[in-house]
């Protein structure tokens, strides 16, 4: 009975470990399916005791090696924590990212988290007119005076708010929904300023597949030139899909980047979904940093009425 068990236990740990391993650009299911890469642990462990108890030489082998894949993947050794590469004093400086679902989010409850944590960034995703409205309200103007918005009906629009003065730099082009892009003042009187991106890719469902893997070459085409920078944002992306990889590793000629949350050991805390989708939870919000950058204090915050958490984290910029 084990021996029988085991094939319809462990052939969809096969499939899906497959489109892990195997750098190609997959088909939308396979996309959709990596995301969910962690959550595969469980039954390759159950695949492993299923192989022992049935005593099966080429099952024990199969087994064996899928579930060492899988704590290989749990656990990756290519995790890149920041480094220093510049030297100067440190700013330090609280972020924040919310997706806001079209806009439905708890503006009151954005606000509490940004006054409890003292965020001085805060970007938001699916920011929408009414949403700008509910939040002036409930008072993030006078925590964050400075803002760069793109109010936009449905899930398009985007802002990024801040304690410190904001320069618009323009948006990321030929992506779907807006990707605002700004220069943060630190302060010092230096001109010193840190790079901004909101980030919002379009979700990889259906043809928009393509779409999607664009629009994460043009976030990560971002990261060419020189000084700090921070992508905070929705990436519709997991640390298992190759494409957040390859923006990590500087595809295209870019620097390499840092998972904040992966730098911090917390990259399986999940951000989606928070409600609305019977689903295990996957981490798509992401802030991202180029290596002259360290970060500190990575959480995960549920607000109600989105079904994606805010993530916070703090990150110390070098300034000269």
């Amino acid at each position: 009975m084990c021996r029988w068990l085991f094939v319809p236990v462990a052939l969809p740990v096969a499939a899906v470990s497959a489109v892990r391993a195997i750098p190609v650009e997959w088909p939308v299911l396979g996309v959709q399916l990596v995301a969910f890469m962690p959550w595969v642990a469980a039954p390759a462990a159950a695949a492993l005791l299923l192989a022992l108890l049935g005593r099966s030489r080429w099952q024990r082998v199969l087994a064996a090696s899928l579930m060492g894949c899988q704590a290989f993947w749990l656990l990756p050794l290519d995790v890149r924590g920041p480094t220093a590469e510049a030297a100067g004093r440190p700013v330090t400086l609280v972020a924040m990212s919310i997706n806001a679902e079209l806009g439905g989010a708890d503006a009151g409850k954005i606000v509490d988290l940004v006054r409890e944590r003292r965020v001085g960034l805060l970007a938001v995703q699916e920011y929408t007119p009414q949403l700008s409205l509910k939040l002036t309200a409930a008072g993030l103007d006078g925590l964050l005076p400075h803002r760069i918005a793109h109010a936009r009906e449905g899930a398009g629009g985007t802002a990024v708010y801040s304690s410190s003065m904001l320069e618009d730099a323009g948006v990321l082009p030929d992506t779907r929904f807006s990707m605002p892009v700004v220069r943060l003042d630190l302060g010092g009187g230096g001109g010193a300023t840190l790079r901004v991106v909101a980030v919002h890719t379009l979700a990889p469902v259906g043809s928009a597949v393509n779409q999607w893997r664009k629009e994460l070459a043009t976030v990560a085409g971002a990261g060419t030139g020189s000084g700090p920078l921070l992508l905070a944002g929705d990436f519709n992306a997991t640390y298992d899909h190759r494409e957040f990889r390859s923006l990590l590793a500087g595809a295209g000629g870019a620097r390499t980047l840092v998972d904040v949350a992966a730098s911090a050991g917390s990259r399986l805390v999940p951000t989606w979904p928070m409600r609305g989708y019977h689903l295990p939870g996957i981490a798509l919000d992401h802030l991202v940093t180029t290596r002259d950058i360290t970060g500190s204090g990575y959480s995960v915050h549920p607000i109600a009425g989105t079904d994606h958490a805010a993530v916070v984290a703090t990150p110390h910029v070098q300034v000269p």
